[in-house]
């Protein structure tokens, strides 16, 4: 039985990266100026990475239908969302990010710790009895 908030947790999840992945992948020009980011020398380098945020968060649209299931894309989640956190954090100590980056890579540690919580709360799938005799 999967916890109540877990689901509604996921859609957030999935909202939050679609919706954020979508606006830098069409908008990131006006957003860089907004903030005086240098954008890089080429948009391709942006707009890939935003792709992989909305593909991200369809995963999050995926798990949330069936959290038992998609335990795997919980896994992946978890590991971008440190990986976003943890670049932009070692960046920031070093003095060498821009400030427009690390409310997004906070909002993701924190999410990284819910996919944790989660995936401790959601019970794993039952091996199948092929496997189970196996073993």
């Amino acid at each position: 039985m999967v916890p109540g908030w877990i689901r509604p947790f996921l859609v957030v999840l999935a909202i939050y990266d679609i919706v954020l992945g979508i606006l830098f992948l069409i908008a990131f020009a006006p957003i860089f100026a907004t903030f005086g980011v240098t954008p890089p020398n080429h948009p391709a380098y942006v707009q890939f990475a935003a792709a992989n945020v909305v593909i991200i968060g369809f995963g999050f649209w995926f798990a949330a239908r069936a959290p038992e299931r998609n335990r795997d894309i919980l896994k992946l989640g978890f590991l971008t969302k440190i990986a976003y956190a943890g670049i932009v954090f070692g960046y920031l100590l070093r003095g060498m990010m821009p400030g427009m980056w690390v409310p997004f890579a906070w909002i993701d540690l924190v999410m990284a710790i819910g996919l944790v919580a989660a995936l401790r709360a959601i019970p794993a799938p039952a091996a199948p009895a092929s496997q189970a005799r196996a073993a």
